[in-house]
Formats: C-alpha cells, sequence, structure tokens
C-alpha cells in the first residue's frame, strides 16, 4: 500500500475536521489554558471536537492503525502505519480571529512520513505533499507546489511564528539570522512552511515544536524542493528546534549562523 492509497482518506479527515471547525471560528468561544509552566498554550472546544471526529473516523475505517494527536493520548504508536494530528495547528491565531491556522495530517509508516496535508477551511485550501511532490487546490486553482531559488541570506524572507517563543539563547541565535536577511515577519504557524513550500518565502525558523507541528509539513516542504532538519542539521521528525528552507544554500548558511 502506497502513499496514494489515503490521499482521498486525507481529503476526507480533513472535510469532517473543517465541517466540525468552522463553525467555532469568529464566536464568543470558551478557552481554555492546558499549559502547566504558567505560558499560555489555548485549547479549545473546536480543536478537540475535530481531533475526536477525526480519530473516530480512522479507527472505524483502519482500526490496526495507530493516532498521534496534539489533544489526546496517543493510541497503538508503535503500529506500522500512524496517524499525526493536529485539528488546529496556530490556535492562538484562531482564537483572534485570524485566517492563519490550519489542520494538519500526517500518514506515517514505520515512523517516516509519506503523506502530508495542510488544510485551511476557513479559505479552504489544501497543501499536500508526498515527499516527492506536493500540490496545492484552493481559489487560486490547482497548482504544483515549488519552493523558489535564493543563493544569499540577504535575498531572502525569513518567517517564526514568534520570537518571543524562544529561550533567551536561541532567540539571540536566531537574530543573527534575522539580520542577515532582506525581510523577516512574525506569525503563520503551520502556514508559513506551506507558503515557503509555495514559493513566496525563504526560510522559516522555529523551536520547542512538536512532532505532530513538523511531520505533516515534512512531505509538503520536501515535496516542493525544499529542506527542513534540526539547527543542527538532524533529523526534524521529533521537533525541536526546527530550519527549513526553500533553498539548500540558504539553508546551509542559516544553519552555520544559528550554531554560531
Amino acid at each position: 500500500m502506497t502513499a496514494i492509497d489515503f490521499a482521498a482518506f486525507v481529503e476526507e479527515l480533513a472535510t469532517v475536521a473543517g465541517e466540525t471547525i468552522r463553525p467555532f471560528f469568529r464566536t464568543a468561544l470558551g478557552v481554555d489554558n492546558k499549559s502547566r509552566s504558567g505560558d499560555f498554550d489555548p485549547v479549545t472546544a473546536a480543536d478537540r471536537a475535530a481531533e475526536a471526529a477525526m480519530r473516530a473516523l480512522i479507527k472505524r475505517t483502519f482500526p490496526a492503525h495507530g493516532i498521534l494527536g496534539e489533544e489526546f493520548e496517543a493510541e497503538h504508536p508503535g503500529a506500522e502505519y500512524v496517524w499525526v494530528l493536529d485539528p488546529i495547528d496556530g490556535t492562538k491565531s484562531f482564537i483572534c480571529g485570524m485566517p492563519i491556522w490550519g489542520t494538519l495530517i500526517a500518514l506515517t509508516r514505520h515512523g517516516e512520513p509519506i503523506y502530508g496535508m495542510m488544510h485551511q477551511p476557513f479559505i479552504r485550501e489544501y497543501f499536500v505533499g508526498d515527499g516527492r511532490a506536493a500540490n496545492y487546490r484552493g481559489p487560486a486553482g490547482d497548482r504544483v507546489l515549488r519552493t523558489r531559488p535564493c543563493a544569499a541570506l540577504k535575498d531572502a524572507v525569513l518567517l517564526t511564528t514568534s520570537p518571543l517563543l524562544m529561550s533567551d539563547a536561541d532567540r539571540h541565535r536566531f537574530t543573527r539570522v534575522e539580520q542577515a536577511v532582506r525581510l523577516s515577519r512574525y506569525g503563520g504557524d503551520c502556514y508559513a512552511y506551506c507558503v515557503l513550500a509555495a514559493g513566496h518565502v525563504d526560510l522559516v525558523i522555529e523551536t520547542e515544536l512538536q512532532p505532530y507541528d513538523v511531520l505533516p509539513l515534512i512531505p509538503i516542504i520536501e515535496g516542493a524542493g525544499g529542506v527542513v532538519t534540526t539547527w543542527e542539521n538532524g533529523r526534524p521528525h521529533a521537533g525541536g528546534r526546527i530550519l527549513a528552507a526553500g533553498d539548500p544554500r540558504i539553508h546551509a548558511q542559516a544553519m552555520a549562523l544559528l550554531q554560531g
């Protein structure tokens, strides 16, 4: 069974999640803080309801598959196939009424992400990839996703969700790269990685990511011709400190500054 066999099912998962989430968006919904460290890590009824709906569909269709999600305990994490779910990546934007959030879905086999999707149900956009190719579907029509060439940091556009989410030491390292690029912008969460895959920006640098934040995006970025690693040039699958680039040349340049 190949990743493409699951494409229609991934879209069905995205549809179920989107139908669950949309009625909550830009309404007066309650917000809980699930952080135990004093930070603000919001979760809403929309997050929980969407993940529950996707889990129910997976268990009904593929009962032997595992599930790793943000809002509930992992199920069968050692299975050959494991679904990775983040119902609303960018909950802070969601509760502010900003449409730069998305539903992330990945299918992994033996721990490797073989298919990924980011669905923005309010704008009705889909970014999908299998590591070999990546595609977009939405109001702008259908097209192949390709990162853009960028040979030097001085010509690059950089995105991050917020430097305030980084430790002091990591923020210092990030600032080295930020000072070297043409333009930096904040905000975006998963959306930042998708516009990188679409060739609109050149770098995304983040810290403190979880596996469900990054696994769905790896097949999209790599399928579009980009590079995604940790700051140490390791596998990004476990999350942590992540560097994504559209061009290997600026990936190497940014990594040299991050490593200092």
